[in-house]
């Protein structure tokens, strides 16, 4: 599990390199919300508006044209019973 901080108001905190790695789940188009929650603890809003505070003004409307009502992006729509592939270049080497 990884480990997540949280500030005074409570709201989570994350470092450099778990930012990166969020931003990059959330252009996977494998990738559900849910995935990111788990991982995370960020529900669907918080990674919109970790996505529009981290991204380029056009950089995030690309990416929220993108996603909008995709299927493989909201678990409701797609069921994992389904099945996902996995690509072993995918991940970058830690």
């Amino acid at each position: 599990m990884i480990e997540q901080s949280t500030n005074e108001t409570g709201n989570r905190v994350l470092d450099e390199a778990q930012v990166s790695r969020v931003i990059e789940m959330a252009w996977e188009d494998r990738t559900p919300f849910g995935a990111i929650e788990h991982s995370y603890g960020l529900s669907e809003p918080d990674v919109i508006k970790l996505m529009r505070q981290e991204l380029k003004p056009s950089s995030f409307r690309l990416w929220r044209q993108r996603v909008s009502n995709r299927a493989t992006k909201h678990e409701a729509k797609r069921s994992f019973e389904v099945g996902r592939a996995y690509c072993k270049t995918q991940y970058k080497p830690r």
